[in-house]
């Protein structure tokens, strides 16, 4: 924590007048009420009352402090700071076609991986990573990055939306889809460079092939892990029919042969993923991957923190204004 008026903590210095002044107040103080003799109130038990006697003091004590640590502002770190963690560079991914939307996966194979990979970047808080979405064509959702937060909004963006709407041609080009996430990775210092590939179709758009993409993955050392997604036979696919939302079964048809082969192609391994719980078995494979340490330079912002200062000021004043007036009050 940081002050943004430290000089105001000086005023902090009169607290040593002031208890000397009631320390001195009090020993001097002289009796409000003139007797002959005490010798009946030797024996007499103190009440409650005396004890708290010297609570209003100290409370205004305590008013006076928080008062001032408020006026100092009071705030939290806002600064660079470079941490050494151990992580990896990832890159997502994932295929964004129509078929996407079949219901096999619960509430659709898109919404399933994406669910799945929130889940798994939030366990990784110490890895660069980043997305890349594909169709007949591929670009760069998010560049690899710590930044997490940033990351997982994107990531809640996506869906099939845009093949839908033609902004972005609808198909399956696996090839460019790997091929976008080398770029990303190509030129990581990491010891471990990883491309998660999430599909459910097999290779018909784009200029690069899967197998030439596993190569161009292969010679930057990046491991492309594969994962094809759907059941086997038919899916339930949503179609619009008459205003209405009616379910048609259609084949799944997934090049699992190819994407065997640019798994093995890049020392990594390959997964079918029938339902959302065998999703997370590639996750868990990259925990076991070697780690390797980088210099991680974070921005905290800073907030102010007077608020509970001044609130405890505020209290201990009240109170010590209320016993003075109710049961400490003084009869002259």
């Amino acid at each position: 924590m940081q002050f943004h008026n430290p000089i105001y903590l000086f005023l902090l210095i009169l607290l040593i007048p002031l208890i000397l002044w009631y320390i001195l107040k009090h020993k001097k103080q002289s009796p409000s009420m003139g007797v002959n003799t005490i010798a009946s109130f030797v024996r007499a038990k103190r009440t409650w009352r005396i004890w708290l006697v010297h609570v209003p003091f100290i409370l205004t004590c305590v008013a006076f402090t928080t008062l001032v640590l408020a006026l100092a502002r009071p705030q939290t770190s806002n600064s660079w700071s470079n941490t050494s963690v151990e992580g990896i560079d990832i890159m997502l991914c994932m295929d964004v076609s129509t078929s996407m939307l079949a219901e096999d996966l619960k509430p659709n194979r898109v919404q399933a991986a994406r669910n799945v990979a929130l889940e798994f970047i939030k366990r990784r808080e110490n890895d660069n990573i980043g997305l890349t979405i594909f169709a007949g064509e591929a670009y760069t959702q998010c560049p690899m990055t710590s930044d997490h937060a940033a990351l997982l909004n994107l990531l809640n963006g996506i869906d099939c939306n845009m093949a839908m709407r033609g902004t972005l041609e609808d198909g399956t080009a696996i090839g460019m889809g790997i091929a976008n996430a080398v770029t990303r990775l190509k030129d990581s210092k990491a010891k471990s460079k990883v491309i998660i590939l999430l599909t459910d179709g097999t290779n018909n758009r784009g200029d690069i092939s899967p197998g030439m993409a596993a190569d161009i993955a292969k010679s930057f050392g990046i491991r492309v892990y594969t994962v094809a997604v759907g059941t086997n036979g038919t899916a339930p696919y949503p179609m619009m029919v008459g205003g209405r939302r009616e379910y048609i079964n259609v084949p799944v048809e997934i090049d699992t042969k190819t994407l065997t082969q640019i798994a093995e192609k890049t020392d990594a391994q390959t997964y079918r993923a029938t339902n959302t719980e065998k999703l997370f078995q590639v996750y868990e494979e990259i925990d076991k991957l070697e780690k390797t340490k980088m210099n991680v330079r974070k921005y905290s912002k800073r907030y102010e923190s007077y608020q509970l200062f001044a609130v405890i000021a505020f209290i201990a004043l009240a109170l010590a204004t209320l016993l003075k007036a109710t049961i400490l009050k003084r009869i002259p």
